[in-house]
């Protein structure tokens, strides 16, 4: 019987709460915006086991279309970019911030013309993969599509691929976030914390 877009929903939300990956309190996002729920997917991508099952939803898109490498930005990125490029049997490289810029090092490259899909952790503004996508155009690649475990915009990102459909999240939720001077937690006298790899 096949899946469907609910119940795949309530098992990977499952596998975030047996994982300790769903944290609730008061949490500085990247963006400097405030937040009461925070997806800390290495948690739960600390399982092979699940990090198969999330990326596979990945794969399943783009199993029958060629993709040559995936790129992810480091660091969150780097576990979902490597398994999916595992099942695909694709090369799993990642892009790092320098200087303030998400860049290819390490001799990583993107030969022109190669197909290249995109993978991260989290997305909620999708800064980060804006910019590994600009990487990609400026090496020639062709992006064959973007996917990513958590989606915190509610769909309201939208990437730069051909069709609608090559751009794919495992899971979707409208994140409640708020400005620093608004946020409701900080007037209840709470502090945020910065649970996530990166600094703001």
């Amino acid at each position: 019987m096949k899946t469907t877009k609910t119940q795949r929903h309530e098992d990977i939300l499952e596998m975030f709460k047996k994982s300790g990956a769903l944290l609730d309190g008061h949490f500085l996002l990247t963006s400097g915006n405030h937040s009461d729920q925070y997806f800390q997917c290495a948690k739960v991508l600390q399982y092979p086991e699940y990090a198969g099952k999330l990326c596979g939803i990945i794969v399943d898109r783009f199993k029958d279309k060629r993709i040559d490498v995936v790129v992810a930005p480091a660091i969150g990125g780097i576990v979902v970019g490597q398994e999916a490029a595992r099942q695909l049997g694709a090369r799993s490289i990642f892009a790092e911030r320098k200087d303030g810029a998400m860049q290819l090092r390490r001799g990583f490259e993107i030969s022109a013309g190669e197909r290249v899909l995109v993978c991260e952790d989290v997305v909620t503004t999708g800064g980060s993969v804006f910019e590994v996508i600009d990487i990609v155009n400026q090496e020639g690649g062709e992006l064959a599509g973007v996917g990513y475990i958590v989606d915190r915009s509610g769909g309201d990102v939208r990437f730069p691929v051909a069709d609608p459909s090559d751009q794919i999240a495992c899971y979707t939720t409208k994140a409640v976030k708020y400005s620093p001077d608004e946020c409701p937690l900080c007037r209840n006298g709470s502090e945020p914390v910065k649970p996530g790899s990166r600094g703001v």
